[in-house]
C-alpha cells in the first residue's frame, strides 16, 4: 500500500494524519492510543502489528512540551505508520502498551530513563541505561549538557555548557 493509501485508510478513524517524505504520520489522543494501535493491528488491510519503535521528542517552550511517536509496521504487506501522541510539562503520562506489543517492554523503559516520560501499567517501569539514583532525564532539552571541569597547562576548561561564547 502506497503511503497516499495507508493515510487516506487511517483518516476516518484518525482524521489528524499526513504524508511527508513518503512517511504517514498520524497524530493520536492519548485517551484513544490503545484504541487506535489495536485497530492498526488488527484492521485486515493494515496488519501493523510490529512496534518497531517507542521513543519521544522534548520541546520544552511548547505545547504539548512531549510528542511520544510509536512507529508500528507490517511484515505481511510492507508498510508503516507513525503514531504520534502530545503530552504537556505538568503531565507526561501515557498508557502503557505491552500488553498490546510486548516489544514495548524495552522500549517504554528507555523512554521513560531518557525524557521521564511515564508509561501507566507497566509491568517494570524502571530505568534501564543509566542508574537509579541518577537524576534528571538526559534526553531532555532543558537538561545541562553536563561534563567535568578540565585542567589544561593550569588553564580551566569548564564543561560545555557553562562555556561563554568568544
Amino acid at each position: 500500500m502506497r503511503p497516499e493509501e495507508l493515510a487516506g485508510r487511517v483518516r476516518p478513524v484518525v482524521p489528524d494524519v499526513m504524508v511527508a517524505r513518503d512517511e504517514v504520520t498520524a497524530i493520536v489522543d492519548r485517551a484513544r492510543l490503545l484504541e487506535i494501535l489495536a485497530w492498526c493491528r488488527d484492521e485486515p488491510d493494515l496488519e501493523l502489528g510490529f512496534l518497531s519503535c517507542i521513543t519521544a521528542t522534548h520541546w520544552p517552550e511548547a505545547q504539548p512540551a512531549f510528542w511520544v511517536s510509536y512507529e508500528l509496521r507490517s511484515i505481511a504487506k510492507l508498510h508503516r505508520l507513525r503514531l504520534k501522541v502530545g503530552l504537556s510539562e505538568a503531565d507526561p503520562h501515557v498508557p502503557s502498551v505491552t500488553a498490546m506489543f510486548p516489544t514495548a517492554n524495552w522500549l517504554e523503559r528507555e523512554t521513560f530513563d531518557f525524557f521521564g516520560v511515564v508509561f501507566d501499567g507497566h509491568p517494570d517501569l524502571t530505568r534501564i541505561m543509566l542508574p537509579e539514583d541518577w537524576e534528571g532525564h538526559p534526553l531532555r532539552k532543558d537538561e545541562p549538557l553536563g561534563g567535568v571541569p578540565i585542567w589544561y597547562h593550569g588553564a580551566t576548561v569548564p564543561p560545555i555548557d557553562q562555556r561563554g561564547m568568544a
